[in-house]
């Protein structure tokens, strides 16, 4: 097969992927809702444990649930599990192939404790040790990459974890879904704000903040352009970066600092204090000669506005991959460290 027919080829399959976002979102919740336990007594920590396309989701459900619920999400990339993990600990070990080694190992560390464990999977020796030990499991779909099943493994979690929310987000998923909807096609035109922001990006190594709730969507907007267009990126959270990385730019040289160009994730919901951050940040960045903008998350609802800003950034790396004229379906890298680390024993 040519290579451009090849291209071609994956950047209509990543293209559907992305496009069924909302869906996956809805249906990974009511998944998610059928294996949820009740929300008895005290609330106890959750650690979920995951790797790359796999982990995003934990990322993007903490900053709903800390600010909502009593419960305590850590997201866990590792095989060794944190040693506050105990007998009544919850661990949801999430692996889209269910072959990760790191969540493979964190499984059996997790039992050996007498955690409370929950698997999210699409198969594999994960789903094969959860039905031995009779541990729930939330199945994905199977055939897709990992990064493209965040929606499922975002909208199971939430619906693992409904019950402690103060009501359920049945009917706001709903909501939120239907919205998400109808702005996909505004943002997968070649048109629309997320190819402009593509042509931004093609020239320069693209740097994503937003506040620390939002952190995890300018993550997500780094590695799908690191995965989808094979291409460096960045990210930072404010008001932290205002503490060390603003230094940096206040003192790099104007050529080294045009290489760059920058995204602004703001919310609606910011604090007035962040927004005054951001303006001198943008400020400052453009007497650096920095391409800057800002990305207006404008939905007042924080899982609504979480949920568009990671199908806006997907879309972002798929019109990146084509400037690029890279193919963004395959991940070649991980699959060639994966080989040399199975031919090593003893990891």
């Amino acid at each position: 097969m040519p290579v451009t027919t090849a291209r071609a080829s994956g950047a209509l399959r990543m293209r559907a992927l992305a496009a069924s976002f909302p869906t996956q979102l809805l249906e990974g919740f009511r998944a998610g809702q059928e294996l949820a336990p009740p929300a008895a007594g005290r609330a106890t920590p959750v650690y979920a444990v995951g790797m790359g396309g796999s982990a995003i989701a934990a990322d993007l459900a903490r900053s709903v649930l800390a600010a909502e619920t009593p419960l305590a999400l850590t997201s866990v990339r590792n095989s060794e599990l944190p040693r506050a993990v105990e007998r009544k600990s919850r661990v949801v070990l999430v692996s889209y192939s269910g072959e990760t080694w790191e969540t493979l190992r964190a499984y059996d560390a997790a039992g050996r404790v007498d955690a409370s464990r929950i698997v999210i999977t699409s198969g594999g020796s994960l789903a094969a040790r959860a039905e031995r030990d009779d541990v729930p499991v939330l199945l994905l779909p199977p055939g897709m990459p990992p990064r493209t099943s965040v929606g499922h493994v975002l909208g199971g979690l939430l619906g693992l974890l409904d019950p402690w929310f103060p009501e359920s987000n049945d009917a706001r998923l709903g909501r939120i879904v239907a919205r998400l909807r109808r702005l996909a096609p505004q943002y997968a035109s070649a048109r629309g704000p997320a190819a402009s922001w593509a042509r931004r990006f093609v020239r320069h190594l693209p740097v994503v903040y937003a506040e620390s709730a939002f952190a995890a969507v300018a993550r997500r907007w780094a590695t799908q352009v690191e995965e989808n267009a094979k291409s460096l990126a960045e990210f930072d959270e404010v008001p932290e970066l205002f503490h060390n990385t603003i230094v940096g730019w206040d003192a790099v040289p104007r050529p080294e600092a045009r290489r760059y160009s920058a995204a602004l994730l703001e919310w609606v919901g910011q604090l007035p204090s962040t927004r005054r951050g951001f303006r001198h940040l943008e400020r400052l960045l453009v007497q650096r000669g920095v391409p800057v903008g800002t990305v207006a998350l404008a939905a007042e609802d924080r899982l609504e506005a979480i949920a568009a800003g990671v199908m806006f950034g997907d879309q972002v790396s798929l019109f990146l991959a084509d400037l690029r004229r890279v193919d963004p379906y395959p991940t070649d890298a991980i699959g060639r460290l994966k080989s040399s680390l199975e031919a090593r024993p003893g990891r």
